[in-house]
């Protein structure tokens, strides 16, 4: 290998070599171990819906335009540039996505939509790599300048159309979607039966297989991807540099600027397709409003994932999970989740305990038994928390994981063009 790929490589790659990773073999288990525990709380708590083919299949495509945010997150903070306006190039992307959509067909309003993401996040990579604006204002002002762009388009799009009006498009033509014939009959009469483990398991495959968008099928095959470009190919080692060490990255003769512009670039497109998938797929209408958050949802779930394409998708399916619990049984089925919670919260007791932080470990005993406590005393959750419960989960995510993250050390870190001369 030559110097100058030795030290791109040691400005990409951490100090102290980075957590151990974790073996195929193991990851299975752990999955297999969290399965097993919902599976018991299923149970214990009759909310047999839990783990349906219709939850999971629910549960999934909520999940997808979260996960897209945050691979679009993923792309523009590792190169650097922390990009709060996920939100805002997604509400880009449900407008371009309807609008492209209801004129040629749901396909065209796909690519349209991921146009209208990616000219948000060129708008960013301008204001914050060329003008050097705080990553943080630039992604505030584009969230505010995409309501109210919209809102202006939809008066002289939508609102002229029958069904139509400045809030929302009249109805779109929907993506076909597949199902796998007997997997997924052989999956939903086991998954009826309400077995321990075994039930769970059909419910989570069969979700996987019946009603699957082709749309979603493509954002699946976009993690691997990411993956593959990032951590595999010059390209992305030298994307990677420019969010680890700009100025080393300089030096060693890298266009920070361009990598930067094409991360953030990409970053709105993910974005905008996110956006698309929710008017297309998910409602098959355009309605002011609909991203519901899911942007800044999908910037905690990569947070969440450390920076990483797997993690990230784990995040975005737990909150997807979350957030389709209210869709079937909900008050029910959040109830069954607060015994799961606590659970979870006795098995963090008796690690932190074992890595001798006792306060850390008494907090979290005390939540559980509060935890405990609600669940003992109630049947039902109110409606209102019900409704929460996707923020919420957001919020006790990221405060339990925050000890183990490492963002990129440039990231959101002002950079100019000739520091490392």
């Amino acid at each position: 290998m030559s110097t100058s790929k030795v030290s791109a490589a040691r400005v990409a790659a951490p100090k102290g070599g980075g957590r151990r990773k974790l073996s195929l073999p193991v990851v299975l288990l752990i999955i297999a171990g969290a399965l097993a525990l919902v599976s018991l709380v299923r149970l214990i708590s009759g909310a047999d819906d839990v783990t349906s083919v219709g939850q999971v299949s629910g549960a999934l495509e909520l999940a997808v335009p979260i996960g897209l945010a945050g691979l679009g997150g993923l792309w523009a903070e590792r190169a650097g540039v922390v990009n709060i306006g996920l939100e805002g190039m997604m509400i880009l992307g449900t407008w371009f996505g309807a609008w492209a959509g209801f004129q040629w067909g749901p396909w065209v309003g796909v690519l349209f939509g991921i146009l209208g993401g990616a000219l948000g996040g060129l708008l960013h990579a301008v204001i914050t790599v060329t003008f050097g604006v705080n990553h943080i204002v630039s992604g505030v002002a584009i969230n505010i300048l995409a309501v109210g762009v919209t809102r202006y388009l939809s008066n002289f799009t939508f609102a002229e159309e029958p069904g139509g009006s400045s809030k929302q498009s009249p109805r779109l033509e929907e993506i076909d979607k597949i199902t796998i014939p007997g997997l997924s009959d052989w999956m939903q009469d086991l998954q009826q039966h309400h077995w321990f483990f075994v039930s769970d398991l059909a419910g989570i495959i069969g979700g996987l297989v019946t009603g699957l968008s082709l749309l979603t099928v493509v954002a699946l095959l976009l993690i691997p991807v990411t993956w593959w470009v990032l951590w595999r190919t010059a390209f992305g080692l030298r994307l990677r540099s420019c969010g680890e060490s700009p100025v080393a990255a300089e030096t060693l003769g890298v266009n920070v600027y361009k990598y930067k512009y094409i991360a953030v670039t990409i970053s709105g497109g993910l974005a905008g397709l996110g956006g698309a998938f929710l008017a297309i797929v998910a409602t098959s209408i355009y309605q002011e409003g609909q991203t519901g958050g899911r942007g800044y949802i999908g910037l905690a779930a990569m947070i969440f994932g450390n920076w990483m394409p797997g993690g990230m998708a784990l995040g975005a399916g737990l909150f997807g999970f979350t957030d389709s619990l209210k869709l079937r049984g909900g008050a029910e089925n959040v109830h069954a989740m607060l015994l799961l919670l606590a659970i979870l919260l006795v098995i963090v007791v008796f690690w932190q305990l074992y890595k001798k932080k006792y306060l850390t470990a008494l907090i979290s005993a005390v939540i559980s038994a509060l935890l405990f406590t609600w669940y003992l005393l109630t049947d039902q959750v109110p409606s209102q928390f019900v409704d929460a419960a996707p923020y919420v989960t957001t919020l006790l995510v990221l405060a339990l994981s925050a000890q183990r993250l490492r963002m990129p050390k440039a990231d959101g870190v002002p950079y100019r063009k000739g520091e490392g001369k």
